[in-house]
């Protein structure tokens, strides 16, 4: 199991009352909230191995030199040459992304990340090299691009906290969109992504551009269609593909998501006990994480 983890601290920022506060009066909700998510999704799914996938760069440079538009509204605020940018979160849930970081490590949940890339990237790396079958747990669906039945690779999508998710295969995309899970990325690179900032093919929206993959096959198949005036592409269609060309050219390698990156060592499976009891009481203690953590760690001894 692969868990997009900001995807569900976010999720779990919103989903649980800022009122969920420690001795101090900080609020944790996302810390508890995401706890509780992880406690829920290992008594339901009971997997072998668990990997809580981290953003260590949200918006990568080489991304943004393909597409400078790539995530750019997100940005709190312009800033120096040479400063990293920061995304525009919630004031009171940046505090508690290192508390999160504390507490997987001290519970003994995997916990990796690579610099100059997004945890969309690390989950592609980790489902390219798994041999059994890889549950994606995310509330992104560019992540459906990794669907693929044959090797039991699934994305379980939240719909109502993590207790209630939509299990994404193939008969759900080509049901919902008309593609397999290779033909997803397609999709998205025509039709863009405004929460994104991928601008997309304008004019071909989700259903056109999936009917151009079920008639051309792939990317390259619609680009050689357009480019071909005997092709049966309409007139606006291929004026339309023609010229976005410089776009389709360096946008399929933003949307793929990359499965060779580099990284560090890590033991996935799921620990039965506590890597550091000492060091996480004193984080209960300080935070006060009182039932959240009480209900993951019972749930790790069962």
């Amino acid at each position: 199991m692969l868990l997009d983890t900001a995807s569900l601290y976010f999720r779990a920022y919103f989903g649980v009352p800022d009122t969920v506060r420690a001795p101090d009066g900080t609020p944790v909700n996302a810390v508890r909230g995401l706890l509780d998510f992880i406690a829920r999704l290992v008594q339901d799914h009971r997997p072998d191995d668990l990997v809580a996938c981290m953003d260590f760069d949200w918006r990568p440079g080489w991304r943004v030199e393909l597409i400078p538009t790539y995530k750019a509204h997100r940005v709190a605020e312009a800033t120096p040459a040479g400063v990293p940018d920061e995304e525009e979160v919630p004031d009171t849930l940046s505090p508690q992304v290192p508390v999160i970081d504390a507490v997987l490590d001290a519970v003994g949940i995997a916990r990796v990340g690579a610099a100059g890339y997004e945890a969309d990237d690390v989950i592609g790396t980790l489902t390219a090299r798994a041999t059994g079958p890889v549950d994606i747990v995310t509330g992104d669906r560019d992540l459906y691009q990794l669907v693929d039945d044959a090797r039991a690779v699934r994305v379980l999508y939240p719909v109502k906290g993590v207790g209630t998710l939509q299990v994404v295969d193939e008969s759900v995309l080509r049901e919902k969109y008309g593609v397999d899970g290779r033909g997803y990325a397609d999709l998205a690179t025509l039709r863009g992504d405004p929460s994104d900032g991928l601008p997309g093919v304008p004019g071909i929206g989700e259903k056109t551009a999936a009917k151009l993959l079920a008639a051309h096959g792939d990317l390259a198949g619609i680009i050689a269609a357009a480019e071909d005036r005997a092709s049966r592409i309409t007139p606006a269609q291929r004026r339309r593909l023609l010229e976005a060309r410089p776009y389709l050219a360096v946008a399929p390698r933003v949307v793929a998501v990359a499965p060779d990156v580099a990284l560090p060592p890590v033991d996935p499976a799921l620990p039965w006990a506590p890597r550091d009891p000492e060091a996480l009481a004193a984080l209960a203690e300080r935070w006060g994480l009182g039932g959240s953590l009480q209900r993951l760690l019972t749930t790790l001894r069962r």
